[in-house]
């Protein structure tokens, strides 16, 4: 018969608790589920032992033909206690058979031993079923962190990121973490305990025979534990991989008129079947590794084990371990108990070194700095009074200067274009203002004070923001305009979908505002779409509007219709808006120039037209009339 056994050394132990700080963390609040489940799997330890122990003399007694103990021995605790107790029992499994019989105590030891071992499951069910609750709780509050997290994180650090990554993150290694951390937490309290419980009897049983136990233990654990270290470096590598293929799926599916329109299916499925491969090399390295332990640990066990009968019979057969033989086969009966418990815990290192790189891909984002917060007494913008000023605003993002000394003031009711070519900074000084990124020097000022000394919150509610790509979300139509807003009702939706020119096409459709309009507002037009949204800032009514050219990809019919929308949406608004299209800013108050971060030239149309500078150029490229 094959024993499996392995052990792992404290400081490991340890070291597996300090890498999963952050679930235990969470575990505080469940120090009464813990202090439940510790008692259950201790009484189903008691319990399994009772049974063992009773087994082996008292079949002796029975079929052995052992002489019966007539006078009651003394039940001692001094080193030969184990032998003291043996005999204890069997003096009272001897008065049961001269009074009772043979046939009747041999009943009731397997009624004692069917009792044992039902209090024993009965036990193992009740830990089980405080640990389900403490699990999901744990999961279901890390999935919660990690999405919170995502919202709270500022725009630009998902600049540096693969969406895929992100969202192996969150369902990959938040998978791994309940499926690999868990099960080793679970082992790591439960296996323990049954280990040092049954060490703890056996140093009872033969002191002799155990310190030879205890220094064999911790040898197997260390070789073991040698061969287990990489993996969390392979499980780093396949989570990582898995991330990229994640993106290139991501892509994929959102790109694929492009890839089928320049057929480069032939160069996406390289990709995805190369990185694939490569996820197919990484996870067979890590199963070879993680199957190495059940039979490693089997070999090592044998070994322990057959060390210990040799040494430990010597020790009988000679009379020198003051150890019974019936006391010895009891010791070989009881130590096979840590078979388990060690299989358990050999299986739960393994899964420790995976699932700590799947805790440690989580903790990046877990821990990434925040760096748009709000200051501990941070005022409510309650209403927009004067104006919006730029003060010597200079912006870098990754130590690469963007926006460099900017001066501006955007006065109330005013439109503000800003204008340049790409990577001039427009959206970057348009993003300052809602805070979706800080200034790195200078300040920007709301009606006087600093926008910094505002919350988040109530910066933001102050903003309406109508992007190029219209941003929906797989919901009715209703649902989208009304993003944001608490307790609106259906006229308000109304209004503002006529005031847009989306109420002629959303009352074609079957549910009305009702219809719901699939992932990105896949079942609508472009059109359709971006009048949504400026539907959408329209419910909202800010006082400040940001408005990224919202009609350069839109076909001549649609381009009126949204821009029609936008104009009556800018009335007696202040409105900042990155042009493309120069013919949609004429009659701004005054365009911004942008050149390499900088503001080149400022002015109306007309005045910039007649400076003949970088913005006669750019007119003069789009052919303007």
């Amino acid at each position: 018969m094959g024993v499996k056994l392995v052990t792992l050394p404290c400081f490991t132990i340890y070291s597996c608790m300090k890498r999963f700080e952050r679930i235990l963390f969470y575990l505080r609040s469940q120090r009464k589920n813990i202090v439940l489940y510790v008692v259950f799997n201790l009484l189903s330890i008691v319990f399994s032992l009772i049974s063992l122990v009773m087994l082996a003399p008292f079949l002796g007694l029975l079929f052995a033909k052992e002489k019966l103990i007539t006078s009651k021995p003394t039940l001692s605790f001094t080193t030969d206690g184990a032998d003291a107790i043996l005999a204890h029992l069997k003096y009272y499994l001897s008065l049961l058979i001269q009074e009772k019989g043979e046939v009747y105590a041999l009943g009731a030891i397997c009624i004692i031993i069917i009792i044992s071992i039902f209090f024993k499951n009965a036990f193992t069910y009740l830990s089980f079923r405080v640990l389900a609750p403490m699990r999901n709780y744990v999961m279901t509050k890390l999935r919660s962190d990690l999405y919170a997290k995502i919202l709270q994180l500022p725009i630009g650090f998902f600049t540096e990121q693969k969406k895929g990554d992100i969202i192996s993150r969150m369902s990959n290694d938040a998978n791994e973490v309940e499926w690999s951390v868990m099960s080793t937490l679970e082992g790591l309290i439960r296996d323990p305990l049954n280990i040092l419980i049954i060490l703890g009897v056996l140093v009872y049983i033969s002191p002799v025979l155990s310190v030879f136990l205890l220094v064999l233990l911790p040898l197997t654990g260390f070789l073991i534990g040698r061969i287990s270290r990489s993996l969390k470096k392979q499980s780093t590598a396949s989570a990582e991989e898995l991330g990229t293929l994640m993106s290139i799926l991501d892509e994929t599916l959102g790109g694929l008129r492009v890839i089928k329109a320049f057929n480069a299916e032939k160069i996406l499925r390289n990709r995805f079947f190369s990185t694939n491969n490569n996820l197919n090399h990484i996870r067979n390295k890590m199963n070879f590794r993680k199957d190495l332990a059940s039979p490693m640990s089997e070999f090592m066990g044998v070994m322990v084990l057959s060390c210990i009968l040799w040494f430990g019979g010597r020790l009988v057969l000679n009379n020198e371990a003051g150890l019974e033989a019936t006391g010895f086969i009891n010791y070989i009966v009881i130590f096979t108990q840590i078979i388990n418990p060690a299989k358990s815990l050999s299986t739960a290192f393994y899964n420790a070194q995976r699932g700590s790189a799947a805790i440690q891909r989580i903790e990046e984002i877990l821990q990434a700095p925040i760096t748009v917060t709000d200051l501990p007494n941070a005022k409510t913008l309650t209403q927009f009074e004067h104006s919006i000023e730029f003060k010597q605003v200079s912006f870098s993002y990754n130590d690469t200067p963007i926006l460099k000394n900017i001066n501006l003031t955007i006065e109330k009711g005013k439109t503000i274009a800003l204008v340049g070519s790409s990577g001039a900074g427009k959206s970057s000084l348009a993003d300052l203002i809602p805070r979706f990124h800080d200034v790195s020097s200078g300040e920007i000022l709301i009606d006087g004070i600093n926008i910094k000394e505002y919350t988040l919150h109530s910066i933001r509610s102050m903003m309406g923001i109508v992007t190029q790509e219209p941003i929906l979300f797989n919901d009715t139509i209703a649902g989208n305009i009304a993003l944001g807003i608490d307790n609106v009702n259906d006229q308000d939706i109304e209004h503002a979908a006529k005031v847009a020119n989306a109420s002629d096409f959303i009352h074609k459709k079957d549910e009305g505002f009702h219809t719901n309009i699939g992932d990105r507002g896949g079942k609508l037009s472009g059109g359709e779409r971006q009048r949504v949204t400026i539907a959408r800032a329209v419910l909202k009514n800010p006082p400040i509007l940001i408005l990224d050219e919202a009609t350069s990809s839109l076909d001549t019919e649609s381009e009126r219709l949204v821009q029609d929308a936008i104009n009556n949406m800018m009335q007696n608004r202040t409105s900042i808006v990155i042009a493309h299209r120069l013919s949609t800013i004429r009659h701004a108050d005054e365009i911004i120039v942008l050149q390499k971060g900088e503001i080149a030239e400022r002015g109306t149309h007309d005045d910039l037209l007649a400076q003949g500078g970088i913005y006669r150029k750019l007119v003069d490229m789009q052919e303007v009339k």
